[in-house]
């Protein structure tokens, strides 16, 4: 009951009609390439058929949610998740009728509570479907955004501070530079190489150090993240990440060379952005 009573954590998206038309192509690319629920059996022309369901269903979803969803949304403050699940009901309930007459006149079955239920059931399955995917797009919307703010906070909070790497050599050549133009750092034996943007082009320099001393030397500054036991990077200047919970790529600035992050290092970098 408690998970249930939370705030729902996603924004909820006013593009009824974009959101619509998706849905309704979805529908009619399912039952036109998939042939569900005995449609294959249909002698008729299935893909008109199946414009036809995916029509009603953007029709449906754009009304419930321009006549209903939208004054809900306005009027339930906060709105919850037992809330958001209440709405995606009425949404499949409105649809499934709206399709059932839809499908009892194009197949010529009698307007009957048993037929009515069997439709609703198949539509629960769709709709299930839909939703899980529809959570998966804004969950991925929502951590991007999320990283989108914290990375722009952090990087106007931190555009006048320089930050100095120790080169250990007797005659060592220190680099000091803005903590926004790192980009990230990568140990090679003895030596550190570290990327940075000079004259907003990607620059590397090395260093007679270990990263493990790097890392002692900047561990007051949270975005500098340790992503790969040989890779230190600034998440200020991700521009991209792309893989799964075994791994990810990381693309920073204008830098060609792809970051790795290895698998122990993913939940750390999911829980620094949500």
């Amino acid at each position: 009951m408690s998970f249930l009573t939370r705030k729902y954590p996603f924004k909820q998206s006013k593009h009824w009609l974009r959101d619509s038309i998706a849905y309704g192509v979805f529908i009619w690319a399912m039952l036109w390439l998939m042939q569900p629920f005995g449609f294959s059996m249909y002698s008729g022309n299935k893909c008109l058929t199946a414009a036809l369901f995916g029509l009603v269903t953007s029709c449906c979803y754009a009304l419930y949610g321009w006549a209903i969803l939208r004054h809900l949304y306005q009027r339930i403050k906060p709105w919850r998740i037992w809330h958001d699940g209440c709405a995606v009901l009425g949404l499949i309930l409105f649809i499934a009728i709206c399709n059932f007459f839809l499908f009892s006149f194009i197949f010529h079955y009698p307007i009957t509570a048993k037929i009515f239920l069997q439709f609703l059931y198949w539509t629960m399955i769709i709709g299930v479907i839909i939703t899980a995917l529809s959570i998966g797009i804004e969950y991925n919307r929502s951590l991007r955004d999320r990283m989108e703010e914290l990375l722009s906070n952090t990087t106007e909070e931190q555009k006048d501070i320089s930050i100095t790497i120790h080169d250990t050599n007797i005659r060592g050549n220190h680099l000091t530079i803005p903590i926004n133009s790192l980009l990230y750092i990568e140990a090679q034996k003895n030596n550190v190489s570290v990327c940075y943007l000079k004259d907003a082009q990607p620059t590397s320099v090395e260093l007679h150090t270990t990263l493990t001393a790097v890392i002692e030397e900047l561990k007051e500054y949270e975005n500098i993240f340790q992503c790969h036991r040989s890779f230190v990077v600034n998440v200020n200047n991700i521009t991209s990440a792309k893989g799964n919970s075994n791994g990810y790529q990381l693309t920073l600035g204008t830098c060609m060379n792809n970051i790795p992050v290895s698998r122990s290092y993913v939940p750390r970098l999911k829980s620094f952005i949500t």
